[in-house]
């Protein structure tokens, strides 16, 4: 079975795989996306903030530490949608169940937009990117990584598991549907340029692809194997006046 959308999330097994992997201190996210999204985004404080994909919220709790003044997270999973109310209760936030497609977004509403690897589930970006452009006040910040269109055009690759020596990047410019066997699962994906935001309305004010400083790893080893091909893309893109 290929799973589309959140939907491998509500398989509790593969839930508790994906959220040891990703919660681990050496977990790519934390050390190569992380300080690049945050580094782009400035200080939150006082600031009315949406994150699309929130996940199990704990990205969350770490905006609102910082001083955020609203966190508003949406997720298609109702397993995710569970673990963030629960990582934050008693906080100010709202989570809401939905996936991106249907999500009614208010209208010039946020100071600040994240959405951190989740657009390469979605089959179109367009309508959802749009929907983001409205619900952000004028010249302020939407802040979205994906998974490097190297490694979307790299499924061959993906198929061998572990970790790799080599990678093959193949089929760059054919965009499209692709099937990746992820933590014993496939997983339905969908490959882009990074030109994918041409056409959205934002301006692309920054491009980032999360090259990894040493500072973040405990092993040399790790810190080389990371340095030889991009997982993250990173766009800091702003609503023009």
């Amino acid at each position: 079975m290929d799973f589309k959308g959140a939907q491998v999330y509500e398989d509790d097994d593969f839930l508790r795989g994906f959220l040891n992997r990703r919660n681990r201190e050496e977990s790519p996210n934390n050390v190569l996306g992380n300080p690049v999204i945050m580094g782009l985004s400035g200080s939150v404080e006082n600031k009315a903030i949406l994150d699309l994909g929130c996940g199990d919220g704990r990205f969350g709790m770490d905006l609102i530490q910082r001083g955020c003044l609203l966190y508003e997270g949406v997720d298609g999973s109702k397993n995710m949608v569970e673990e963030a109310k629960r990582h934050l209760t008693n906080t100010a936030s709202l989570i809401h169940h939905s996936t991106l497609e249907d999500w009614d977004f208010p209208v010039e509403k946020y100071d600040l937009v994240f959405s951190r690897m989740v657009l390469h589930y979605l089959e179109g970006i367009e309508p959802t990117i749009r929907k983001v452009y409205l619900s952000l006040h004028t010249n302020v910040v939407f802040i979205l990584s994906i998974q490097h269109p190297v490694l979307t055009s790299s499924m061959a690759s993906s198929a061998q598991g572990g970790n790799r020596t080599d990678w093959i990047v193949d089929h760059y410019f054919h965009t499209g549907i692709r099937s990746e066997p992820w933590i014993g699962k496939k997983v339905v994906k969908y490959h882009r340029t990074i030109q994918c935001l041409s056409q959205t309305g934002f301006r692309v004010d920054a491009l980032r692809e999360c090259a990894p400083s040493p500072e973040y790893f405990a092993s040399k080893g790790e810190y080389e194997r990371r340095r030889r091909i991009p997982l993250f893309l990173v766009f800091c893109c702003s609503k023009p006046l």
